[in-house]
């Protein structure tokens, strides 16, 4: 795959305190972005999300995916998961992200967005699963859609407009003091799969 070279500054800290995240811009060109879109809809075992709220099982229009090195249970909104072994272009995209970013990931969760109006409520990612202050790489192929964060004390918010074939880190105590989300909007109208590369603790 090609990389480009970074129009952004990938060293450059977007939080101002208790965290870090880093925003790589695009890793690849538009071409290939697109090309991986195409294949990772078709190819990949999508289905609705599940979330046990209040009691109640809501499915969302959103639809998900779980992949990784063997089958890990992953929970999160008192619904489990079991992950799918790795597919080529998957692996072909976990191997880049990992070059470029230095980490080691045995996972990657999906998220698939119709419209704009499908979106991510404020949450952290701070399950248990998962390995404590671990980085979570977060590729963006199609629509181009805004990612906000929000510290849990300040209330101080962060935006960042993630593009097609973009690279967006979040590590440390990020998730600790953080919130994030996908705000909805009526003015997209295109779909956006979104890939978080994580790593599961095996302990």
């Amino acid at each position: 795959m090609q990389q480009l070279e970074f129009l952004t500054d990938p060293h450059e800290n977007l939080l101002p305190q208790d965290g870090t995240v880093n925003y790589f811009g695009k890793i690849m060109d538009e071409a290939i972005a697109n090309d991986y879109f195409e294949q990772l809809l078709t190819l990949i075992e999508w289905q609705n999300d599940q979330a046990i709220i209040f009691g109640k099982k809501i499915i969302t229009k959103r639809k998900v995916a779980w992949y990784g090195d063997l089958a890990f249970e992953y929970t999160y909104s008192n619904s489990s998961k079991y992950a799918l072994p790795w597919t080529e272009e998957l692996l072909e995209l976990k191997k880049q992200i990992e070059l470029i970013t230095g980490e080691i990931f045995n996972s990657c969760l999906l998220n698939l967005y119709h419209t704009g109006e499908e979106g991510m409520a404020w949450h952290s990612d701070g399950e248990t699963d998962l390995k404590k202050n671990g980085a979570i790489a977060s590729l963006s192929l199609g629509a181009v859609r805004k990612f906000a964060f929000k510290h849990k004390n300040s209330q101080e918010k962060i935006e960042v407009f993630l593009e097609n074939g973009s690279l967006l880190v979040m590590k440390d105590t990020t998730q600790t003091y953080w919130l994030h989300r996908l705000a909805p909007t009526k003015k997209v109208h295109t779909a956006r799969i979104n890939l978080t590369f994580r790593t599961i603790d095996e302990s």
